[in-house]
């Protein structure tokens, strides 16, 4: 039996998500959603299926087992919240685009309803499901770098886009903060810079020390004012017995013994190029946990890491603000 998806909002992040479903043999793509009209009409006809403007028009006449919410709105994630609840108050399982909401008191409204109905509520943090990050993973579980005392993590990009004051903060860095979290657990105190790159009206660069919950201390330095073709993502973790740094999101893993120059490299693992297929491998891990009917609190990358990465987003800007460190809210 295939599931019966829906996605909201047709942009380019919506064409994707809905791309991945269209041709994954385990899905059906049963309706598009936008608030634009001609955009729900074009992505019907592209995938062959009803397109609607209201998500309550959509829930009323077709029948949909999980959903993609791809909205944007204010940084990246003002829109999320209505058709969420819309879609989780219908019984329908949601994969929501990052960052989850900008606005703490809706993004737990959202997770909480979600657990009310026993619903599947992931997030795309995408760049965990690489798999690099996933044989990376591996070696920490299984020990292979000791005890873990220090992360660091460095991601930028070229936008040049002017938003609100911390636009780069809430809408890059949910992936940022979830990778590190993936790896070391919880975040418990911040303390973070911000500065406005040339010609900026927005905080478009920040450097945040952090320390997390097990002890392990972490670094993240962010731009929107670096990156172009050199560089997107570096992630180092740091234990007793090795490191392992992981290059551009997905391309390059290195693993550095502390007492021996015998190096393990691998570049391209599972033939993973780039960064752009990240999308595939995040959504049909979705799929795959859906398909399996696996519980709600079993989700990978799910709304609840995404709620915590946001607690730790205004935790730095708190601190920026207020020049201290930080306690982070708790759940």
């Amino acid at each position: 039996m295939s599931l019966r998806v829906a996605i909201v909002g047709m942009g380019g992040i919506g064409d994707i998500h809905a791309g991945v479903y269209d041709t994954d043999a385990r899905c059906q793509v049963v309706a598009v959603c936008d608030i634009c009209q001609d955009k729900a009409a074009a992505a019907g006809q592209r995938f062959g299926c009803p397109s609607f403007t209201s998500v309550d028009e959509m829930v009323a006449r077709t029948r949909i087992d999980i959903a993609s919410v791809c909205t944007a709105g204010t940084e990246n994630g003002g829109d999320h919240y209505e058709p969420t609840m819309a879609l989780l108050n219908a019984g329908i399982a949601i994969l929501g685009e990052k960052p989850i909401s900008n606005e703490i008191p809706k993004a737990r409204e959202m997770v909480a309803l979600a657990e009310e109905k026993g619903l599947r509520y992931g997030i795309n943090l995408n760049h965990r499901f690489t798999p690099a990050a996933i044989r990376a993973r591996k070696w920490v579980d299984d020990g292979r770098l000791g005890e873990v005392n220090i992360i660091n993590m460095t991601m930028w990009i070229d936008n040049p886009i002017e938003s609100s004051p911390h636009f780069h903060m809430r809408a890059l860095h949910p992936h940022s903060i979830d990778v590190m979290r993936h790896f070391c657990g919880d975040v418990t105190k911040v303390h973070a810079f911000f500065k406005r790159g040339s010609g900026r009206k927005i905080w478009s660069n920040v450097q945040a020390n952090m320390l997390f919950e097990n002890g392990v201390i972490g670094h993240l330095t962010g731009s929107y004012d670096a990156g172009g073709s050199f560089g997107l993502e570096t992630l180092e973790v740091v234990g007793s017995d090795a490191r392992f740094v992981l290059r551009e999101a997905c391309e390059h893993l290195e693993f550095y013994p502390r007492r021996s120059k015998q190096v393990e490299t691998y570049s391209y693992l599972g033939d993973m190029m780039g960064f752009s297929e990240t999308f595939r491998s995040r959504i049909t891990r979705w799929i795959d946990q859906n398909a399996e009917g696996v519980d709600p609190d079993e989700i990978d990358g799910s709304a609840m890491d995404a709620l915590k990465a946001q607690l730790v987003i205004e935790a730095a800007i708190e601190s920026w603000e207020t020049g201290q460190v930080v306690e982070v809210e708790k759940v």
